[in-house]
């Protein structure tokens, strides 16, 4: 639809050049530049000069008038003042095109896409009302050099576009422009919005602002600009708690804008607009005294002094943002004084007469006239140097198609096409006298460099947009970004950078759960469970400490799990050691008296060498109850099993033997029984020896197939380990217990039989009181010791040893030693044979 009057026009064009009276007519007024030149080739030039424009009534009944404009834009207006200094240089150089001179025709577009295509079909067409019989021929112009915002200047690239003119803009950033396919001839000396874009998530992930607000105009410009950004965003971590825009003819989705930052948690606010909508967005944030946030902003607006009121530093004080890197233009402050206005700016009071150019009225002028002395603000333009660029990249571009030469000027009968401006561009590479470099890059764009900016009060009390590093997408990522960060100055004066997040941040030893229905930034902080761990900040999830770690309490740390084994100085493993030692101490103490009482008739009966033998098998299973405390390893954990076991056995065998004994003695006092003789006490010395030497093979074989090895149990216990001996074959284990089982078994029985047999002193039965203790402590050992966790294992092993042994020690041992030590009367070999009643 743009294009559809530049077709009518043509046709009509065509169709009236077919007649012999008819010419190529304009349809309508000409559109009169507002700042104009002659010269041998021609620049174009498009700015918002004007940023207010008046739509007038419409009756529908008569041709309307012409819109009116208002509001100077002093930046805009300082770009068309740099379009004309550039080619006033250029005009007063003699190396570049030393004999060819420059015109210029400025269109004022008063902010507007409608202007904005009546200047584009102007600057092609020109303003001649006739050109002859034939509308095809030599655009006005060589190059465009605007406009300032994306949306104009697409459709002014959309405009020319099919006439190949090249179209040069300063700051129309859109990432939607970089389509070689859709804007062939466009180019620009400034980056793409790609860069700062990501440039954007980037700086808001650095300060940690994980909870943001987005606003954007609702332009081709903010709408491209804010779609990436929220993409890099998402890339970085950065959640956004809202996405509004707006479009500066749309006062109530304004208002709907700043109810929603109102009533927003993020307290920093990316905004992605032009400086119109900014204007107007500041303008509803200071009247309804919306202050303290935190803004980022884009190149658009950071650096706008229009922006800079009495009561805008209360809203954007402290905004940081991108903007295009500042250079002097040498000689350019005294041109905006004094020299632009005696040579480049020219009205009259003349009326506009048919075919001709005429300049513009002083009326309407009136308010640019007033500028006239002021150029406070040249030392801060930074578009400036784009323009700058962009007309020398056009110049250069020239100078290589006329072939200009030093010292023979150019050719002036080369004719130039737009199309080959358009491909020379694209080979341009120089240097301009600010020491930059002027190319341009596959899309046409520039390279991405950026100024970091603070808007400070300055010594001045004035508001300055101080630098604070900058970013270069050329360089490697990582280095990207150089910050200052001591020399911002945040929102309310402040030297404490704010804080915009939607949960606080998780410490370690916590991990993040994502609250359902939220965005991933708003989440609850859970600690990590027992056994795992986070050791940085926001950790997304726990990690499991490796099996010999353990989680400390603050779960930010894996530490050596503890290591539990019975020792000689823990409480339990003192009083085991004691009751071992006391037992042998008395163990010891019998031994004694039996050995001064070895004559007397209660020791020499059945057999004191059993006794004495019994005596030395019991002090070793005491004693061997002290290998099952302290640290296992591999030798203490084969000798606690096979001690315990041979000593048992040694034991067991002795008693075994004795019981014999009282059987065989019973069965010898018998008329005609001999039986004495053989189980006498070669006999019984070789019984108890084959008995041991069993369970002796057993623990061999035992040791020699599986032995026990230390072992660290962490299955029991997931907080600690248990260090137990493992005892490597549990056949061998279980044989040597059942062993030794079946010999005390054996012995039980063999003793409850003889225990009625009539003896005054019967042995007998004190055995088979031994052997009951003995077994029912065994087989309560059983269940104790397969459900007792850890060190507590151990101990009922041990005690199971101690209390079968003082069983033993007291039912064999302790009447016999009542006897010697408190009735020796009854220690008489008389008393011993008597009879019972």
């Amino acid at each position: 639809m743009q294009l559809l009057w530049v077709v009518v026009v043509g046709l009509l064009g065509v169709f009236g050049a077919e007649g012999t009276e008819t010419v190529c007519r304009m349809l309508g007024s000409p559109e009169f530049p507002l700042l104009s030149k002659e010269g041998d080739v021609t620049i174009g030039g498009a700015f918002s000069i004007h940023s207010k424009i008046t739509q007038p009534p419409l009756s529908f009944t008569e041709t309307p008038p012409p819109l009116t404009c208002s509001s100077v834009n002093l930046r805009e207006f300082r770009f068309a003042q740099t379009m004309i200094f550039a080619i006033e240089e250029i005009n007063n150089s003699d190396t570049l095109l030393p004999n060819v001179s420059i015109g210029y025709r400025i269109y004022d577009n008063c902010g507007s896409t409608l202007y904005s295509m009546r200047a584009a079909m102007a600057l092609m067409n020109g303003q001649e009302r006739t050109v002859g019989k034939t509308c095809i021929g030599q655009t006005a112009v060589h190059a465009i050099i605007g406009e300032s915002e994306s949306s104009s200047t697409i459709v002014m690239s959309h405009t020319t576009g099919p006439f190949q003119i090249p179209v040069i803009s300063h700051s129309a950033t859109c990432e939607c422009l970089s389509s070689r396919k859709e804007y062939p001839s466009f180019f620009r000396t400034i980056a793409s919005d790609l860069y700062q874009s990501r440039a954007l998530a980037q700086l808001v992930k650095y300060f940690g602002w994980s909870w943001v607000g987005a606003v954007n105009s609702d332009s081709d410009y903010g709408n491209n600009g804010m779609a990436i950004f929220l993409a890099s965003a998402k890339e970085e971590g950065v959640c956004v708690e809202y996405s509004e825009k707006f479009s500066r003819t749309e006062p109530e989705k304004l208002l709907k804008v700043v109810n929603v930052i109102r009533g927003g948690t993020a307290r920093v606010i990316v905004g992605f607009l032009a400086h119109v909508e900014m204007n107007n967005l500041l303008e509803e944030l200071s009247l309804q005294n919306i202050t303290g946030l935190q803004f980022i902003g884009v190149e658009a607006w950071i650096t706008a002094d229009s922006l800079v009121t009495p009561t805008s530093y209360s809203v954007l004080g402290g905004s940081l943002g991108f903007a295009v890197q500042k250079a002097n233009i040498s000689g350019f402050s005294e041109f905006v004084i004094k020299q632009f206005w005696d040579t480049a700016f020219h009205c009259t009071e003349t009326s506009l007469q048919e075919n001709a150019t005429v300049s513009r009225p002083c009326s309407e002028s009136q308010d640019l006239i007033e500028l006239r002395e002021y150029n406070a603000d040249v030392e801060e333009l930074r578009y400036s140097s784009n323009i700058y660029k962009a007309i020398y990249a056009v110049a250069h571009s020239l100078h290589s198609l006329l072939k200009c030469k030093e010292g023979r000027g150019c050719d002036h009968n080369v004719r130039t096409e737009p199309w080959q401006v358009v491909e020379s561009l694209k080979q341009v590479n120089f240097t301009i006298k600010t020491g930059d470099q002027v190319w341009f890059d596959s899309t046409g764009a520039a390279a991405a460099t950026y100024e970091v900016v603070n808007w400070q009060r300055g010594p001045d009390g004035g508001v300055q947009f101080k630098p604070v590093g900058y970013y270069d997408a050329s360089l490697p990522p990582g280095q990207q970004f150089v910050l200052r960060t001591e020399d911002i100055m945040w929102p309310g004066g402040l030297q404490q950078m704010p804080v915009s997040v939607c949960s606080e941040s998780c410490p370690p030893g916590t991990r993040k759960a994502v609250q359902k229905g939220k965005p991933v930034c708003c989440y609850d902080c859970v600690p990590c469970s027992e056994g795992e761990i986070s050791n940085a900040t926001d950790s997304n999830g726990c990690i499991h400490c490796p099996d010999e770690y353990w989680s400390n309490l603050g779960r930010d740390k894996c530490i050596f799990k503890a290591i539990e084994f019975l020792t000689f100085t823990e409480v339990m493993g003192i009083v085991l050691m004691l009751f071992s030692l006391f037992g042998v101490f008395l163990t010891v103490l019998v031994a004694i008296l039996y050995l001064i009482k070895k004559d007397t008739p209660i020791v020499r009966a059945n057999n004191s060498e059993l006794s004495f033998l019994l005596l030395f098998s019991l002090t070793l299973c005491f004693l061997c109850s002290l290998t099952f405390i302290g640290r296992p390893s591999e030798w203490s954990c084969m000798l606690r099993h096979t001690a315990f076991g041979i000593t048992f056995v040694l034991c067991i065998s002795c008693v075994l033997g004795k019981t014999i004994v009282v059987l065989m003695a019973f069965r010898a006092s018998l008329p005609a029984s001999n039986v004495m003789k053989w189980f006498g006490p070669p006999q019984q010395r070789l019984s108890v020896l084959a008995f041991t030497l069993i369970q002796v093979l057993i623990c061999v074989l035992w040791l020699t197939v599986s032995p026990p090895f230390p072992y660290k149990n962490m299955k029991t216990y997931k907080e600690k380990i248990i260090l137990e001996c493992d005892v490597g074959s549990a056949i061998g284990f279980w044989v040597v217990l059942g062993y030794i089982g079946l010999l005390s078994l054996l012995c039980f029985v063999l003793a409850f039989l003889a225990r009625k047999l009539p003896d005054n002193f019967n042995e007998a039965k004190f055995i088979t009181f031994s052997m009951l203790i003995f077994c029912a402590v065994w087989i309560t050992f059983i269940p104790a010791y397969v459900s007792s966790p850890g060190k507590f294992t151990v101990a009922v092993e041990i005690f199971a040893i101690l209390a079968s042994s003082y069983g033993m020690l007291f039912c064999i041992f302790a009447p016999k030693c009542c006897i010697i030590l408190f009735k020796p009367e009854l220690n008489t070999k008389k008393h011993m044979m008597g009879k019972m009643k």
